[in-house]
């Protein structure tokens, strides 16, 4: 006799009783597939296959270059920074320059427009590109357009002046690496609401592009030109030229410390601490009555030493450890004198701070790690003033404050909160 199945309705009840693990499991299922289909694609990480091949790239300048200009031109320049962003490289690889090489392919893609897709990342990189690829199509017709894109391009206040230090290198490119035409050029682009401090900018860019010109826009413009401005009597040629005005003439000497340190006979990939002593005897040689260039020709080793230090990883700048820290410290007293050490330690805190576009806690560690006690005030000190000028955010101020060690943080306060408190002035003076 066969069982036949019982076929009787049933409450709704009991049948969800008896097939309870079965329900379960398939509300779970659907809870499942219904908030993935609110998360969308965005919530699987972005997989770049990119990061693998390049951990067995050469790791020299050249074939990164090559590798990320192509890369650039196959899945766009946008992507591309996204990987330059992730990538693992050998040490003491230029990530400015490179952020150049892929901002070049940004601008063919996308034209001025571009400086919209860039960020802060690379140290300007991407927003240079722009100005300087407008500049080289379109020549002087271009500067309006560039002085806009300039007051686009991203971080803090500091990023519109900055874009103008990228102009520079096009603007020496644009006129074959001859420079006292570049200069008035340059001049053009100042404007008294920001206190020519265009103008200013541009010719720092013109001076890095001719101390780096081998590996710039145009290398062999460069090299029929060079012999022109780098003299082997004179390490501190075309600075301390006629042609150079005084207004730039001190942001001539700050970027001019590569330079210095080639002179000094350093192998440029490896400096050793040796080459910057040497160097900055060079700097001793300027007058100490010539008080601005003379401080800037010191103050301008402390922006390569905070890079130096890091194996020139600008992306990993406020991650130095405090033996980096300590080393750029150390160097900086290489030195040998009181303002010239003083400069020095400025350039690495405005260096490491970078406009408040990087996390100030590096900063903070860096003053913390100057054990003598008048580089330490002098460098809280100018990272108040940097807050000063760069942050309009009081509680951003605040909590950097209470960070400060006690004896400075009046001082802290009293600039950036405008709240003085006597009794610590008192515990602590």
């Amino acid at each position: 006799m066969f069982l036949q199945p019982d076929t009787r309705p049933r409450p709704a009840s009991n049948w969800i009783a008896s097939h309870k693990k079965s329900v379960v499991q398939a509300v779970v299922l659907l809870l499942v597939l219904f908030g993935l289909s609110f998360i969308g694609p965005e919530a699987s990480p972005v997989q770049y296959p990119e990061l693998e091949e390049l951990s067995h790239l050469r790791g020299d300048f050249a074939s990164y270059a090559s590798y990320f200009q192509k890369l650039a031109k196959e899945k766009g320049a946008v992507y591309t920074f996204e990987v330059l962003k992730r990538a693992s490289l050998a040490p003491n690889t230029d990530l400015h320059l490179l952020g150049h090489v892929v901002g070049d392919e940004l601008y063919k893609q996308k034209g001025i427009d571009g400086i919209k897709n860039c960020t802060n990342d690379f140290r300007n990189a991407c927003s240079h590109s722009i100005v300087v690829g407008a500049l080289l199509e379109r020549g002087e017709g271009a500067l309006r357009d560039i002085a806009g894109a300039c007051r686009l391009a991203p971080g803090g206040k500091g990023a519109y002046t900055m874009c103008f230090h990228g102009l520079g290198h096009g603007i020496l490119a644009y006129f074959q690496y001859e420079l006292p035409e570049t200069i008035k050029f340059c001049e053009r682009v100042g404007t008294k609401e920001y206190r020519e401090r265009e103008y200013i900018e541009c010719v720092g860019g013109t001076i890095m592009e001719l101390v780096e010109g081998r590996f710039g826009h145009d290398p062999l413009a460069w090299a029929r030109a060079a012999p022109k401005y780098f003299k082997a009597d004179d390490p501190l040629y075309p600075c301390d030229a006629e042609f150079m005005p005084p207004l730039v003439k001190p942001q001539c000497y700050t970027y001019l410390t590569p330079h210095l340190f080639e002179f000094a006979g350093a192998d440029m990939g490896h400096p050793t601490p040796q080459n910057f002593e040497e160097a900055f005897r060079f700097c001793d040689a300027i007058p100490r009555k010539d008080k601005e260039n003379r401080a800037r020709c010191f103050g301008g080793f402390g922006k390569e030493f905070v890079v130096l230090a890091q194996n020139r990883d600008i992306r990993k700048i406020e991650d130095m450890t405090n033996e980096q820290l300590g080393i750029v410290a150390e160097w900086c007293g290489l030195a040998h004198d009181a303002r010239g050490i003083s400069e020095c330690d400025r350039d690495a805190l405005q260096s490491l701070y970078w406009g408040g576009e990087n996390n100030p806690d590096a900063s903070l560690r860096f003053c913390n790690v100057l054990k003598d006690a008048s580089r330490q005030k002098s460098c809280f000190t100018e990272l108040t003033g940097a807050v000063l000028f760069y942050i309009d955010n009081k509680d951003y101020s605040a909590t950097l404050c209470d960070k400060y060690p006690y004896v400075y943080k009046n001082d802290c306060r009293t600039r950036l909160l405008g709240n003085f408190n006597p009794y610590e002035t008192f515990l602590y003076r």
